[in-house]
């Protein structure tokens, strides 16, 4: 493992008092061939004061957390944690119902087994380049799988959660016997405060590789149940011809990793990976509540109408349940209930229905629905439909075309122009500034010039606007 030359530094040092190991998720990564983005640091065999003592010289230390065993050191722009290996026991209900004890004199063994899964429970020595391995995590990394590290797992139910987000992340299955345990505590799910629920939903939207591989652990664990809106689909039957590959859940994973597949997800900030996986998640949440067997050309079928529309308020709860952040509802809304734009009527895209969907979708965007469609129709292998990619590809080339792709029209007449042309600020003002904006978005005008030539004429024909004297 490539680390810092001043952490390797610290290592010898700290070598020559403890026992220091690099552990956790770092270590997992980097086994994963990815690049480790934590370092954090547990060091055997000293007292708080001597870890205090050797890593002062390096740099800023911060002794946050004397009772726990931890300093987070400051070096440069970089931040490291040190701890103290650490006894914990259980003392009352919840993620935070632990009493937590430093205790320098744990062996390896011990110190991991307190960690969540196998795979967050290998060490590594830089400085020997020795990987410390008491519970066969890379065994488990190779095979990819999930398995509990101690039948102390079922103490923090925060961990359910935790596997979630990291079956999706690295596309690993969860081992039976702790899909077994996981189920003994899912009636423990709401001693979890809100906030961490929504850090590893959070992890899972937006870090995800098979978000679907996430949904199958609820699946598995009973967890489901808590999250209504996405558990309402399961079973919910789809016409065949249109939906091959299952019920309205099964169809929503395949979405969720059709979309994760999909460059412009990929190569997406985490705030627009965010709200683009949590649209596809709650794109069909109308579905299990509008679903009919109804008779169309002749033969019965499944159908939802207006499921996209009743998913809206679904979308709100389950973000809301979730403890997601508020701003993330106005992103994620109306990317759900505008879904099937591109199939509402059968004409070309207007140069004024696309304003006036790019006026729907704001914050959101036209690109950013059309990645929503895009998983959404990629979710029913082994079908592809060229007439639909085609219909999106239209829609996204007419918005480019109408520099609307991004972001939605803005009034170009504002009531300034009412002032300049002698109007005194009234009520009068709001209706002749709807008008101008609905002139606008029909394409009366494109610019501030020829909209106040627009309103010019308007005025002329409603003089009701005018102040006496005009």
């Amino acid at each position: 493992m490539n680390l810092p030359d001043q952490l390797l530094a610290i290592f010898r040092a700290l070598r020559a008092v403890g026992r220091p190991r690099l552990v956790g998720g770092g270590v997992r990564d980097w086994l994963l061939g990815l690049e480790p983005k934590d370092f954090d640091v547990e060091v055997a065999g000293v007292d708080y004061e001597t870890l205090v003592r050797v890593l002062s010289p390096f740099g800023n230390a911060d002794l946050v957390g004397r009772s726990f065993g931890v300093v987070k050191l400051r070096l440069g722009g970089a931040e490291y944690d040190f701890s103290l290996p650490r006894r914990e026991s259980k003392t009352g209900g919840g993620h935070r119902g632990f009493a937590v004890a430093p205790d320098p004199t744990l062996s390896d063994a011990e110190a991991a087994a307190r960690r969540d899964f196998t795979i967050n429970a290998i060490a590594y020595d830089p400085v020997t380049e020795t990987i410390i391995d008491p519970h066969h995590g890379r065994d488990d990394l190779q095979a990819k799988i999930l398995r509990h590290t101690s039948a102390a797992f079922v103490e923090d139910p925060l961990r359910v959660l935790r596997g979630m987000q990291l079956a999706a992340r690295f596309d690993f299955a969860l081992a039976p016997k702790t899909a077994a345990l996981c189920r003994s505590i899912a009636s423990t799910f709401h001693e979890l405060p809100v906030e961490r629920i929504w850090g590893e939903w959070d992890k899972w939207a937006v870090k995800s590789v098979v978000p679907s591989k996430g949904i199958t652990v609820l699946e598995q664990t009973g967890w489901l149940a808590h999250f209504p809106e996405v558990n309402a689909m399961a079973g919910v039957p789809q016409e065949p011809e249109w939906h091959p590959e299952g019920d309205v859940l099964t169809h929503t994973k395949h979405c969720l990793d059709a979309l994760a597949r999909l460059p412009e997800w990929r190569e997406s900030d985490p705030a627009r990976r965010r709200y683009l996986a949590l649209a596809v998640l709650a794109h069909d949440f109308g579905k299990p509540s509008t679903t009919v067997r109804i008779e169309r050309r002749g033969t019965l079928r499944w159908m939802s109408p207006g499921h996209e529309e009743a998913g809206g308020p679904l979308a709100e709860e389950f973000l809301g349940g979730i403890g997601a952040p508020l701003q993330l509802i106005d992103w994620v809304r109306p990317l759900v209930v505008n879904h099937l734009a591109h199939h509402r009527g059968q004409a070309e895209f207007t140069d004024s229905a696309v304003r006036r969907l790019a006026r729907k979708l704001a914050p959101a965007s036209i690109d950013e629905l059309c990645v929503v469609m895009r998983a959404d129709h990629l979710g029913r292998p082994p079908l592809v439909s060229a007439e639909t990619e085609d219909r999106i590809q239209a829609l996204r080339e007419k918005a480019h075309a109408l520099a609307v792709q991004d972001t939605a029209p803005r009034p170009l007449i504002l009531g300034r122009h009412l002032v300049e042309l002698g109007l005194a600020p009234g009520p009068a003002f709001k209706p002749i500034l709807d008008a101008a904006f609905e002139m606008q978005l029909e394409g009366a005008f494109s610019d501030e010039a020829s909209g106040r030539k627009w309103l010019e004429e308007h005025l002329r024909q409603h003089p009701a606007g005018k102040p006496t004297g005009m």
